[in-house]
């Protein structure tokens, strides 16, 4: 009879829990100062941020309003941050708010990206919590937030909410959006990357 194996555990020089700073510098001036928290033991991320739209900037539509379908369902409040999407590879997980395409087969009910519209001058502040369902231990993490011009003719059915204006989005939006996303956050050194 074999003698059984030590339980695996999270990495040793891992932190429990760990917490950095950053900004995301995007465009026409666009800064996000984000608070990326996480702790290994329950694999939960906690990330808060405030996105500044200049004066002198268009306004700008920001992809992490979740979609459509999600409030339909009442798993999200409109106007809320929808939860994110994960993109998992080789021990790296992004993070992800954005307008993804339409599904292939389309669903009954598609899921139709909302997205918040920031004026220029103005400040959006979200927060969020999320746990990371990756295959293993993850060793870097990121986030990323697809934005976008905000155009009118784009987009469709504005709703006032408690968190803002939020707007519904094309599928194009996937394509038309730009990624903006933090260094890579190492989970073994609870830090960013320089």
């Amino acid at each position: 009879m074999k003698p059984a194996a030590p339980p695996t555990a999270p990495a040793a020089s891992a932190p429990q829990a760990a917490g950095a700073e950053t900004t995301i510098q995007g465009p026409n001036g666009v800064r996000i100062e984000v608070r990326f928290d996480y702790r290994a033991s329950s694999r939960l991320a906690r990330i808060d941020y405030r996105l500044h739209n200049p004066a002198a900037a268009p306004p700008l539509a920001v992809f992490d309003r979740g979609d459509l379908h999600q409030v339909r369902i009442g798993r999200q409040k409109l106007g809320a941050i929808g939860q994110p999407g994960f993109v998992e590879q080789n021990g790296d997980v992004e993070i992800l708010h954005a307008a993804m395409p339409l599904p292939d087969p389309a669903p009954t009910s598609p899921p139709t990206p909302l997205a918040a519209k920031v004026a220029p001058g103005a400040t959006l502040a979200g927060a969020f919590q999320t746990q990371i369902w990756s295959e293993a231990e993850p060793k870097r993490l990121r986030w990323c937030v697809g934005v976008m011009p905000f155009e009118a003719s784009f987009f469709d059915a504005p709703a006032k909410t408690a968190d803002g204006e939020v707007w519904s989005a094309p599928f194009s939006a996937a394509d038309a959006q730009q990624m903006l996303c933090t260094p890579w956050f190492d989970v073994a050194k609870g830090a960013f990357e320089a």
